[in-house]
């Protein structure tokens, strides 16, 4: 007997085929098996990632959208359109666009400002992400290439920031053009042909723009679309990080799973964003181009500054000396040229530091629980001191804004911050590295003798003692589970022969790293189990 299925049964069905037809050929069942039900643990943290992600979603959308509308051509033209101002004003094709954008097509401008915002809010969740992972230490083993694309997504970003803000061709993005014909420039021998190259003629040229344009929808995006697949990747084949506690251990990840719990709350998290961005947008006016007028060679804009990413870059120029020098029938002009290696060094030095630290220690195991920053006190005095250097030069980059908001001479605006590039990283990694110390001694303190309660107690003989509660076994374990690296034995100073050992300069230099990094002056020591019993006891 033949039974006739019921629409309802006959669509399912075909969804299964559907599915069933998927699966074969693109393995859908067994990708969602092993990755759907994956842990994710829950910290608020774990959420700089997500701004990240999200916002580049934004960026992309609102950039698809301005595409449709912007001229990228250096064409001159004479603008006749809503913003009275200028009418008549001769300007490229790229401003007037720019300012048909704003105030011709409908959302134009809000959407124009939430691509920029959407900029900005991109590259300082990158940079407090990066942050995040660099005090916890989750870029060990094996995420140290997780590390490297999110470390080159980072200087992406700023650049990809750059020429996103020079594509107006009003006069503020005219002045940072400027500043980097300044610094191509200032290469030895081939600066004049790269400059030549770079705008195709003499300054500004009228290639820059399309140039700069093509760079910024096609070839830096396609590399973080790139980047940031392979990171989420990654992310997936390794087990998350977590923070230490109960139940967590390196072997194990303790959290909600993707579906449907983090999915649920990834895309609320999007919304949010997104909205977050929006409503930005809507109050918050960012590179208002109409009030800065069609860029020309021979005007700057008052108070030019850049996007604050790259705030630092020109603070090295503004703060370095305007030296030169004639080498070889050729003139150095060093006040340009040493700023211009010591941008990619400062950079580097905190992408190349996890690699630093492996040497170090020669620790070839796996590590998925996360660091808590005080008990890495060297770390974390290092990271602090290069976030000082960092800001320091951010505040050059704005040495005439300071002077006149606060009526000070720009020349001593720029002697101080010349002075605090070199005496607030060392004062800054000294302090950071006390405060790591003074919180691990509390710690102990706390597994001796228990948190304290406030209370006063007067014992018979007429001694006050406060009044101390014990640890539940959660804060114990939170307080007390860490590691503590010791620093490499150096060995007998003989040989097998009696004679005195020879070391290379790369054995007595990693030597010097280790004790450094996890000599006694680095750390409090734990409490053994012994002193706690002791302790708990009195």
């Amino acid at each position: 007997m033949t039974i006739s299925n019921t629409t309802d049964r006959g669509r399912t069905a075909r969804g299964e085929r559907l599915a069933d037809w998927a699966d074969g050929r693109l393995g859908v069942y067994t990708l969602a098996r092993a990755h759907m039900r994956k842990i994710f643990p829950d910290h608020w943290s774990f959420m700089l990632g997500e701004i990240c992600l999200y916002s580049f979603v934004v960026l992309v959308l609102t950039g698809v959208y301005l595409t449709l509308f912007f001229h990228p051509s250096m064409n001159e033209v004479v603008y006749d359109g809503s913003y009275a101002p200028l009418n008549g004003v001769s300007m490229s094709e790229a401003y007037s666009s720019t300012l048909d954008i704003s105030f011709d097509v409908r959302g134009g401008l809000l959407v124009r400002q939430m691509h920029h915002w959407a900029a900005i809010v991109f590259v300082a969740a990158m940079f407090v992400h990066m942050m995040r992972h660099f005090f916890t230490g989750s870029y060990r083993r094996p995420r140290e290439m997780n590390w490297v694309f999110g470390w080159l997504m980072l200087v992406l970003g700023m650049f990809e920031g750059f020429i996103g803000y020079s594509l107006p061709d009003d006069l503020l993005s005219g002045t940072g053009l400027r500043f980097l014909q300044g610094a191509v420039l200032s290469v030895p021998v081939v600066g004049t042909y790269l400059s030549m190259f770079l705008f195709g003629g003499e300054f500004p040229g009228g290639e820059i723009v399309p140039r700069f344009y093509s760079v910024h929808i096609l070839l830096l995006p396609g590399i973080f679309v790139a980047l940031i697949t392979a990171h989420l990747i990654l992310l997936f084949h390794h087990k998350h990080t977590q923070w230490a506690g109960p139940g967590r251990e390196n072997g194990n990840a303790v959290g909600m799973p993707l579906l449907p719990v983090y999915a649920a709350k990834a895309g609320g998290f999007l919304f949010l964003v997104t909205g977050v961005l929006a409503g930005l947008s809507a109050v918050a006016a960012v590179n208002p181009v109409w009030n800065y007028g069609p860029y020309r060679p021979d005007q700057v804009s008052t108070g030019a500054q850049p996007d604050w990413y790259m705030g630092f870059a020109e603070g090295l120029i503004r703060v370095m000396p305007g030296w030169e020098v004639d080498f070889a029938g050729h003139t150095l002009v060093l006040g340009v040229l040493i700023p211009l290696l010591a941008f990619p060094a400062v950079l580097v030095l905190i992408g190349v530091y996890p690699f630093v630290e492996a040497w170090v220690t020669g620790d070839a195991r796996e590590h998925h629980l996360l660091d808590r920053p005080r008990n890495r006190p060297v770390r974390t005095g290092l990271g602090v001191a290069w976030l000082s250097l960092y800001f320091c030069l951010l505040a050059g980059g704005g040495n005439d804004i300071f002077a006149t908001r606060f009526h000070l001479s720009i020349n001593t605006v720029t002697w101080a911050v010349r002075v605090a590039v070199f005496v607030v990283p060392v004062v800054a990694f000294a302090v950071a590295k006390r405060i790591c110390l003074g919180l691990q001694r509390r710690d102990r303190d706390k597994l001796l003798h228990g948190a304290e309660t406030g209370l006063i107690r007067r014992l018979p003989h007429g001694e006050y003692v406060e009044v101390h509660r014990p640890l539940d076994a959660a804060q114990r374990h939170v307080l007390g589970s860490h590691e503590q690296y010791r620093p490499l034995d150096p060995g007998p100073d003989e040989d097998a022969n009696g004679l005195p050992r020879r070391r290379t300069r790369r054995e007595r230099l990693r030597l010097r790293l280790s004790h450094a990094l996890y000599g006694p002056s680095s750390r409090v020591a734990k409490p053994t189990e012994e002193e706690m019993r002791r302790g708990i006891g009195q």
